[in-house]
């Protein structure tokens, strides 16, 4: 299967699919941080000209979030290009989407997302409520359910990297996620 990890720098989520024998590439604005098939390049061209049987995107959700709400009102532009964005990647041709994004206004903008997942679920003892906007999949099962309730991501402490880090996605989702889509 042919699949695409739309703005992904960290190629956690390619890498899980390339192991389970997928032609996986990532896409981002910027290099991978894991050597392997990754395109630097806006998505939307790479949509518009890639035929590609799953994408898995990881929009930015700096103005869609609603934990950054108290700023949108000073952000109008750039909450209305994050929101159309979204939905160029949500009208994709591809038979099988997933959008992930934290609890934003999509929910209200698009529509609700099919499934809200937790790392919790996936092995990871924290909290990160992430939703899931799918087209053509099923929802994620979890696969490892363990204790530990941390809200490390929303405890980091401000730094040059606190974004980056925050954007890469736990191990055990992506491999649910090429282990159940795949």
């Amino acid at each position: 299967m042919r699949v695409l990890v739309a703005c992904e720098f960290s190629g956690v989520v390619r890498e899980a699919f390339r192991k389970r024998g997928h032609d996986a590439w990532s896409c981002d604005l910027l290099p991978t941080e894991i050597e392997g098939k990754h395109i630097i390049n806006d998505v939307k061209s790479v949509l518009t000209f890639g035929l590609w049987d799953l994408v898995i995107a990881h929009p930015p959700c700096t103005h869609l979030s609603v934990s950054g709400a108290r700023w949108f009102k000073d952000k109008q532009k750039e909450r209305w290009e994050a929101i159309q964005f979204f939905m160029f990647i949500a009208c994709n041709h591809a038979k099988k989407i997933c959008i992930e994004n934290p609890i934003s206004i999509m929910s209200t903008v698009y529509r609700k997302p099919d499934q809200i997942i937790q790392p919790w679920q996936f092995g990871h003892g924290e909290t990160k409520a992430t939703c899931l906007w799918l087209k053509g999949l099923p929802k994620l099962v979890p696969t490892n359910i363990v204790e530990g309730r941390e809200a490390r991501i929303h405890k980091m402490p401000p730094s040059k990297d606190r974004g980056r880090l925050r954007s890469i996605t736990y191990q055990g989702i992506a491999n649910a996620m090429a282990e159940q889509w795949g």
